[in-house]
């Protein structure tokens, strides 16, 4: 066992070694905004990581769920980065799926009344 795994590694380190974040600080930031969770809590920067913790990252709208294989401190290639975690992400809606779902233009603002009470009813939420 190598001292990596025996002490632990710093999540904002794994995560950006794994290439699930472009830079460290990026992945800091995103573990300050409460973007990162670690075994279902949110995590700060410096929380140490071990093996089969699950990681919960929200990436561009999107929620990455890896479970940790090995530890790395160090960025390596994508080829071995692959290998230092196991993705558990559920696959993304059919695209006709998210075809179907209503939306608002950009910068058209907040929803009318009546525009609301219609996004409700497509939605199935009672109305009381």
């Amino acid at each position: 066992m190598s001292t990596a795994e025996s002490s632990g590694v710093r999540l904002d380190s794994w995560v950006w070694s794994v290439r699930l974040f472009k830079t460290r600080s990026a992945a800091a930031s995103a573990c300050r905004a409460g973007h990162v969770r670690v075994n279902g809590t949110p995590a700060k920067p410096a929380q140490l990581l071990r093996v089969d913790d699950e990681v919960r990252v929200r990436v561009a709208g999107t929620e990455r769920i890896v479970v940790v294989a090995r530890l790395i401190r160090k960025r390596v290639g994508a080829p071995e980065a692959a290998l230092c975690l196991i993705d558990r992400t559920p696959p993304p809606p059919p695209r006709e799926v998210l075809l179907a779902l209503p939306q608002r233009d950009r910068g058209s603002g907040r929803p009318t009344k009546r525009e609301r009470r219609e996004l409700n009813r497509l939605r199935g939420f009672n109305e009381d």
